[in-house]
């Protein structure tokens, strides 16, 4: 079998492959390049789990980064445990074809409890005091604390929110080439965020992002150089092309206008009780699950969602069918946002009951997705002093809470999740001829690239 690394540079796309990455642009022109046709929702769990398992969402179950448990009757997102996905992986069909072939996950979503055979993902420590301390979870257990001890601790807070920078997926980087050095797996799968933070901030404004954009191509050169010194197959891909857009939409306050969305009061803020909501939608950058609890009640909603401003379409079950997205998880209507627009989650009507979690970076109780995570609110009065205190009560074990997100969804510049309209937006494929024939593939067929260059001597 042959010695195989897949890059996965989040939010890579061919627009931004240029002047400032010369590297991979240099890189690239020499090898054979495709676009990816975006999955329907083209966001990270869904577009992974159709690279890894060759099936699309409506066989996988991955219907997006997060959706509603109806068991729980809870919206749960960026859960971890490999077993939510229905299909089978590429690496189990390659360990069948070969007992001796070996993969490490490194950060690639759903990573723990899998059959891989090396895994590293985050995975915070919550103390009964109330903080977070960062951390990550591995396999082998014993290589979460060997990496830590050679790399020092996971830098958590670079990975996602105001401080999110380029020292995670460079920690990434340094663990993955560590993993490599120790056990030399034969397949590893590497997952750099590093594009996506700045692109979703700024859109496609180069003057903003072209410092992102340098970082990037240096550390792909990095690893990219590591790897073929070592004789091994480099594929470069990305999960989805991130477009520039100026308009959030909220559908949920739509839905709570018309009298669908049932809200608790907790200490004097407003909650989402979404078991008892008539219909509710979970947010996912451009594309929204919505939920409705009486069938009687669906062309009336579709007929509302319809309607809204920046709405692009909305899809029922059967119409889901189109997109190999119809499965149990989905929502019952699917909305889809035009390409100016993005979807929020936001429920409530007067920022003053806001949830105590909507002005932090709570990515697991927030019933949808929150790029505004990535800002801190430039309206709070001396605001490194306030982050300051609240850090030094933090390192001397006190409670505290970092309320530093502001409630300004129009922020944000950059969005995916809709399949966009120029192929120069949408994901690449990137490596040798013998791996990639064609110009353009569709996303179950990554699996078989993957497939096809390990099985290669």
């Amino acid at each position: 079998m042959k010695k195989t690394v897949v890059l996965n540079v989040v939010a890579l796309s061919q627009r931004v492959i240029g002047e400032h990455t010369p590297f991979l642009k240099q890189w690239s022109d020499k090898r054979k390049k495709a676009a990816i046709s975006p999955v329907l929702p083209a966001v990270t769990c869904s577009s992974q789990s159709v690279y890894l398992t060759g099936k699309w969402p409506k066989d996988n179950g991955i219907v997006g980064n997060g959706w509603y448990f109806k068991d729980e009757c809870e919206i749960k997102f960026w859960r971890q445990s490999n077993h939510l996905v229905q299909s089978p992986k590429v690496w189990d069909d390659l360990k069948a074809k070969n007992p001796d072939f070996t993969c490490a996950n490194m950060f690639w979503w759903y990573n723990m409890y899998s059959s891989v055979d090396f895994a590293v993902t985050p995975r915070p420590l919550y103390p009964s005091d109330g903080r977070k301390l960062p951390d990550i979870h591995s396999q082998p257990m014993e290589l979460r604390d060997r990496l830590q001890k050679e790399l020092g601790q996971f830098p958590l807070f670079s990975f996602w929110g105001p401080n999110a920078n380029i020292a995670s997926s460079q920690w990434i980087a340094d663990a993955s080439l560590k993993v490599d050095e120790w056990y030399d797996p034969t397949l590893a799968l590497i997952y750099l965020p590093h594009l996506d933070y700045a692109l979703q901030k700024f859109g496609i404004d180069f003057e903003k992002i072209s410092t992102s954009l340098n970082e990037i191509d240096a550390l792909c050169e990095q690893v990219i150089t590591y790897y073929e010194r070592k004789g091994a197959e480099v594929l470069l891909l990305s999960e989805y092309g991130i477009t520039s857009v100026n308009q959030p939409v909220h559908i949920n306050k739509a839905l709570r206008k018309a009298g669908y969305i049932q809200v608790k009061d907790e200490l004097g803020l407003e909650t989402l009780d979404a078991g008892t909501s008539g219909a509710f939608a979970v947010a996912d950058h451009q594309l929204a699950h919505v939920y409705v609890n009486k069938p009687e009640e669906l062309a009336k909603v579709k007929k509302l969602l319809s309607a809204l401003p920046g709405v692009e379409k909305v899809l029922d079950k059967q119409e889901q069918e189109a997109y190999r997205l119809n499965h149990d998880r989905s929502g019952d209507l699917v909305a889809v946002a035009d390409k100016d627009s993005w979807f929020t989650y936001y429920y409530w009507l007067d920022d003053k009951v806001a949830p105590d979690y909507a002005r932090t970076v709570d990515i697991h109780r927030k019933p949808g997705y929150d790029p505004v995570e990535m800002f801190a609110n430039p309206d709070i009065k001396f605001l490194k002093g306030k982050l300051g205190w609240t850090l030094l009560k933090k390192k001397l074990g006190f409670r505290y809470l970092m309320d530093v997100i502001p409630l300004k969804a129009e922020l944000v510049k950059g969005s995916h999740g809709r399949i966009p309209e120029d192929k120069a937006d949408w994901p690449v494929l990137i490596g040798g001829k013998q791996a990639v024939e064609n110009e353009d593939v569709a996303p179950t067929d990554v699996y078989s690239v993957i497939y096809g260059i390990v099985n290669r001597k």
